[in-house]
Parts: structure tokens; sequence; C-alpha cells
């Protein structure tokens, strides 16, 4: 049988892993310079803490664990007669991968809330799978970097986090926007047009604008139920343009009659107050039509896309106001962001960034002369490691030509010889693998030059 992976899914070489290593490193440095803490939770969830967080359409993407042994018993064969897929899966399945690592997270919360120093800022860089259809930046099982604070309500948390978007791309030397809205904005659409009971068909519309065009949205808003004249209204706020200020005057006007959509405007002032006062490299705007999809979104959304790439978001997130009482702990509000580490690496790796960035981990090599030579260079390695600097020994007394290939194939930056002669006189010779000089070196001076 031919070895072969699941689609949506990949394996990883050195390069690619040292690659993604230092994007990882990246978000996590400047995640802990902000003062969050790592945390981890299980690959898998038990399946009432996963559905019904995400809207339909996320539970439809949720991975289930097929249940063993006599539990595949109470398998619902009559919903399986009866064409009912979705009950029949959920009766064969009581787990799930996680979808995400926000609802793991406020399971977390909930669970050891009498151990935890409120406000509490956790970050977390772990894998999480997911049943798209496997496209360019789209995975079944991709990683992400969260970040999120929980226990407080000030919007400071959100600008902070603005700060760490521009902090990560700026360091990655990605060019990119960071796109603000506020739900309660989007509420209050619903609010003005009459239809607040159709505020999630509305957002899940408005969030496949950059998908399906305003022609498309308008039409799923008709399939969900909307008249024209609601449509209209709804079109005429997708509508809004100008800069920050003219945009959140536009929408006290069209908004003056919601309560909730006038407090998601004067979030968004105080929130781009925050932000002037700050340093800021990356462009931030404010997005009338993002909608954010995930239902547990309450106040600030945010999404970031790359301006020199057509990839699609590669970061997002926002407030969520009561998370954490679907498990019983109400009144916990919280903000988080998401770095997706597969889209970043895919536009990193689109835009020649790694080019120019040092990624091999293997600092110099010792060619091997075999016999006594061998003896003296595998001493000399050992001076270089116990330094701290990455080292090898070539393993077998081969060819040069073929020693010499592997170092320029590892792309080690310097090789060591130590044959018979450096061993007498205790000056080894060093080759600059880029440069193509050459040196002599003493034995006790190794570690400074290489280090």
């Amino acid at each position: 049988m031919k070895p072969s992976i699941p689609k949506g899914t990949r394996d990883f070489g050195p390069t690619e892993v040292l690659k993604r290593r230092y994007i990882i490193d990246t978000i996590r440095k400047v995640y802990e310079e902000y003062g969050y803490q790592p945390l981890e939770t299980p690959a898998m969830e038990n399946l009432n803490t996963l559905m019904g967080k995400y809207g339909d359409e996320g539970d439809k993407l949720l991975f289930r664990v097929l249940n063993q042994g006599q539990k595949v018993k109470k398998a619902d064969l009559t919903a399986l007669e009866e064409g009912n897929l979705a009950k029949f899966s959920n009766s064969l399945a009581e787990r799930g991968l996680r979808y995400d690592l926000t609802i793991p997270f406020a399971r977390y919360v909930v669970m050891n809330q009498h151990q935890l120093t409120f406000p509490f800022k956790r970050y977390q860089i772990q894998p999480v799978w997911r049943g798209d259809r496997p496209q360019k930046g789209r995975y079944r099982e991709f990683f992400q970097c969260d970040a999120d604070v929980v226990g407080s309500n000030s919007l400071l948390n959100e600008a902070e986090l603005v700060q760490v978007f521009n902090k990560v791309y700026s360091q990655l030397d990605i060019s990119v926007t960071v796109r603000l809205n506020n739900r309660k904005v989007l509420a209050g659409i619903a609010d003005v047009i009459g239809c607040e009971e159709k505020m999630m068909d509305i957002t899940i519309a408005i969030d496949k604008l950059d998908k399906i065009g305003l022609e498309g949205v308008q039409k799923e808003l008709s399939n969900r139920g909307l008249g024209d004249d609601e449509i209209k209204e709804v079109s005429n706020f997708l509508a809004i343009e100008g800069d920050i200020p003219t945009k959140l005057s536009q929408l006290e006007n069209l908004l003056a009659t919601s309560e909730t959509g006038m407090k998601g405007v004067a979030e968004l002032k105080t929130l781009f107050h925050y932000i002037s006062q700050v340093a800021i490299q990356v462009d931030v705007e404010l997005d009338v039509t993002l909608a954010r999809g995930l239902n547990y979104y309450t106040g600030t959304i945010f999404e970031v896309v790359a301006n020199d790439v057509k990839m699609g978001s590669i970061s997002g997130g926002g407030r969520y106001d009561d998370l954490t009482g679907t498990f019983g702990l109400p009144g916990v509000s919280g903000v988080g962001i998401s770095f997706g580490l597969d889209r970043v690496y895919d536009v990193m790796e689109e835009l020649g960034k790694f080019e120019t960035i040092s990624i091999n981990t293997t600092q110099a090599m010792f060619i091997n002369f075999g016999g006594e030579t061998e003896a003296f260079a595998f001493k000399c390695l050992q001076e270089l490691r116990k330094a701290g600097v990455p080292a090898e020994i070539y393993p077998d007394n081969a060819k040069m030509k073929k020693q010499m290939k592997y170092a320029n194939t590892k792309q080690i930056p310097f090789v060591i010889f130590t044959g018979s002669e450096e061993m007498e006189t205790g000056m080894l010779g060093i080759k600059n693998m880029e440069t193509g000089e050459q040196e002599k070196v003493a034995v006790n001076e190794l570690v400074n030059y290489l280090a």
C-alpha cells in the first residue's frame, strides 16, 4: 500500500519546522512581554463542551472521535434509518477534536476559577482541527497562537492586543492591515431595521462579503428571511466610507435609535482614542463590514490581512462577555486574538521573508578524517557543545566531497578541519561556507570564534 496522509494535513521537514519555530518564538516572546502566561489543553474535549459554541456551520465542521467498546451499542440506528445523519453521528461520539483554543480556555477558567488570579492572561500555541474543504490557506489541521485576558471589561486590553499585532508583524516584516469593528454595531443594525431576532443571520451573511460580494450577501439575506427594504438598509451600512472619524459619525447617525448600537460606537471611539496614544506602524482601520462568524463575540472584533498577498485573514479575535457562562460561571468578560501560524507561514514564504533569516541549527561541522584525528575532533566537539554552540561531526570517514555536500545541504555556516597537522599544531582549519574564506584558529579560541 502506498503511504499517504489525510487531506488537509501536512508533514513538515526540518527546514519547515525551523521556519515555523521562528514565527512561534516571535509571537511567544511578544505575548510574554505583555504579561501573558503559557497554557495547554487536551486535543480532545467532550462534545458537549464544543457543540453549540460556533454556530450551526461550526458544529458541522467538528471532528468527532468515535466511541469504543460497549459505548458503540448506544448508536441511534433509528436516526440512521430516518436519514438524520447529524443525529446519528452525534450518537456515535462523545468526544471531539478541539475546533479552536478559546472554548477550551473558557472551560479551563471555569474548572480552575478558584486557583486563578483575575484578570487572567494566557497564551496558547497548539493545533486545532476543522472539517473544512482543503484549499490554499485553509487546512483541516492547523496551529493557532492565541492570547486572551478574562476578568476585565477594560478596552485597554483591546488596545494592547492591537499593539501585539503591531509588534509581531513588524518583527516578522509583514505589511498588514488591522481591521476593527464591534459586534454591538452589528446588533444595532439588526435593531434599527426591526430584525433583532435575525442578528446572527445578518452577521453570518455579512461575514461572507469578501467571498461572495454585495449581491451575494443581499441574496443570502433574502434567503434568511429579510425583506427588500431591510436588505436595502443593511446595504446602506455596508456602504459607509471615509476615514475613521467620518465612519464613526455616519454610524452615530444611522444607529441613533439603537441603544446597543450607540454603545458599540462609543466603545470604538474609546478604543481608537487609546490606539492614537501609542506608536503603531501597521495600518489600522474601522471596517463596518467586518463581522466574524463565531457566535460568542459580543464587542470589539479584530481581523488582520496581509497587504501584499491574497490570503484572507491571517489573524483575528474579539471580545466575548459571557463565554464562561455556558459552563456555569456567568459575568466573566474576556477578549482574545489568534495568529494563524500556517497562513502567516504561507505569507512569509510567498514574500520570500525567510531568505533573510538564519534558520539553521548546526553552526559548525567537524570533518571526519578517521583514525586518531576522529577522536581529537570528537573531543573538540564537546567543548563547543558545552559552550552552547550547536555543532556536529560527520559520523563516517567518508570522501571529503560527500562530507562537504552534507554541510552545504544543511546550510552549516562553518566547517572545521582536524587532520593530523591540525592535531599536532593545535591550530584548526575553519572554512566559512558562505564566503569560502579559510583561516586557522587555536583550539582554545574556537568557542570564542564561533560564539
